[in-house]
């Protein structure tokens, strides 16, 4: 559970980069702190592009002003492969809670996101008793490649952020043959694919911003509200035993 060390930017034209607006997205009574930015990554490989990239997000992320964490995925057990009360498994839902908004990036192998990125959403349950972690929060999607740019594991998460209730981005990041894209320290290279990745943590900060003062009012059901009305109807009209 980090926050990236250093903001330099070096792939970045620093005179282009606007900090938020704040005052074009919020209104009177909305929440003012730093927006705050759960990071998870899909692979564990000593040289993890999914890794590398999750950093330059974080750093870009921290430059707009949110406050940043990344959770580790080594040690996290499989789903249903131990309790909920494993420490790995605590640290990554306490840091679901935490958050008001996600960056999912992920490998595409196979065709598809890893198991290591599905492994953390899946332990991400979509209600705790009267909680849902995930609902209403704002989350960016991203992947890497080894070869020509697709866009499957990104199609992949978008289908999960739904499923979880989040407000997905428009914007997403996919960066082909990544083994090209950082270089020796880790880090990005200037290029199409580092401008697009600046884009989408911009875009992602502004949504934050726009949606987290309202979430509460943007995820009132119908639904939820009857069945409340029902449950609360029973209780109250049952015959005394």
């Amino acid at each position: 559970m980090t926050e990236p060390v250093s903001l330099d930017l070096p792939s970045v034209e620093l005179a282009q980069l606007h900090p938020i607006d704040v005052e074009a997205l919020v209104r009177p009574g909305d929440p003012t702190h730093r927006p705050r930015i759960l990071v998870l990554y899909g692979s564990i490989r000593e040289r993890s592009y999914s890794r590398l990239l999750s950093e330059e997000a974080g750093r870009l992320l921290c430059w707009f002003g949110c406050e940043v964490r990344t959770f580790d995925p080594r040690g996290l057990p499989l789903p249903d492969g131990a309790e909920p009360d494993h420490p790995k498994v605590k640290e990554l839902r306490d840091l679901a809670d935490w958050s008001e908004g996600m960056v999912w990036v992920s490998p595409e192998r196979h065709g598809a996101m890893t198991g290591i990125m599905k492994a953390q959403i899946d332990w991400i349950p979509l209600a705790l008793g009267a909680r849902r972690p995930t609902q209403g929060k704002t989350l960016a999607v991203m992947e890497v490649s080894g070869g020509s740019q697709s866009f499957n594991a990104v199609n992949q998460m978008r289908i999960l952020g739904r499923w979880m209730r989040m407000v997905t981005i428009p914007n997403q990041s996919s960066v082909a043959k990544a083994f090209l894209e950082f270089d020796e320290a880790g880090r990005m290279n200037p290029s199409s694919y580092y401008q697009r990745v600046v884009d989408v943590c911009e875009e992602l900060v502004k949504f934050t911003y726009l949606v987290r003062g309202r979430s509460a009012y943007l995820t009132d059901r119908y639904s939820e509200r009857a069945e409340s009305a029902e449950k609360l109807s029973e209780r109250v009209n049952q015959r005394s035993i």
